[in-house]
């Protein structure tokens, strides 16, 4: 299985890039014919800021630009795609939400008509990985977590057909020790490997 693990934090030395590679250790551990591809994207520089072009992209009267068409081919050789990053006001960081806003393109990622042809990612499962600052305490007074699943899971990757098969929330990350949520991020990774071999 093909493994695509985008990670959305300016810091290489992150917590964030941590878990990221706890994941791919997991899932190369146990399959060793799964190949896992790790996209850094603040390292690649890939510009969040959606342009006139991209809504023209949206509008379908202008094709993508170079980088999207990049990223695009990316995820079309993958399998399954793994987002980590760190939650920002309860939701995915600028960086990784503009990713989703400009490659997610209509024609592409979904399309007009009825909902046959609307979700064109059906092939895709997507596991997500957020890391937290806050305890659970917080997530469960409020309904951050229910918000974020329902934002993220129904709202951006259901409307596409993906299968978000996991989503994970790793909490209190600005602990002295974070060993157990790198632990937790290593069987995760291991976790998907068995559900390949299952």
């Amino acid at each position: 299985m093909r493994n695509l693990v985008v990670i959305s934090h300016p810091d290489p030395n992150s917590f964030t890039h941590a878990v990221a590679s706890a994941v791919a250790e997991g899932i190369s551990e146990l399959d060793a014919a799964a190949s896992v591809e790790l996209a850094d994207l603040a390292a690649e520089g890939f510009d969040p800021r959606e342009t006139a072009r991209d809504l023209a992209v949206h509008l379908q009267t202008a094709t993508p630009a170079d980088d999207v068409l990049a990223e695009q081919a990316r995820i079309d050789r993958t399998d399954r795609l793994v987002l980590v990053y760190p939650v920002y006001w309860w939701s995915f960081p600028a960086l990784l939400k503009g990713w989703i806003d400009r490659v997610f393109t209509n024609g592409w990622a979904y399309g007009s008509g009825g909902n046959g042809g609307r979700k064109r990612l059906g092939r895709l499962e997507v596991v997500l990985v957020a890391v937290a600052g806050a305890d659970s305490g917080t997530y469960a007074r409020h309904g951050y977590f229910g918000a974020m699943r329902t934002q993220i899971d129904h709202g951006v990757f259901d409307y596409c057909g993906a299968r978000v098969v996991r989503h994970e929330l790793l909490l209190e990350s600005h602990g002295p020790d974070q060993q157990a949520n790198l632990d937790a991020a290593f069987r995760l990774g291991r976790s998907l490997a068995q559900r390949r071999a299952a």
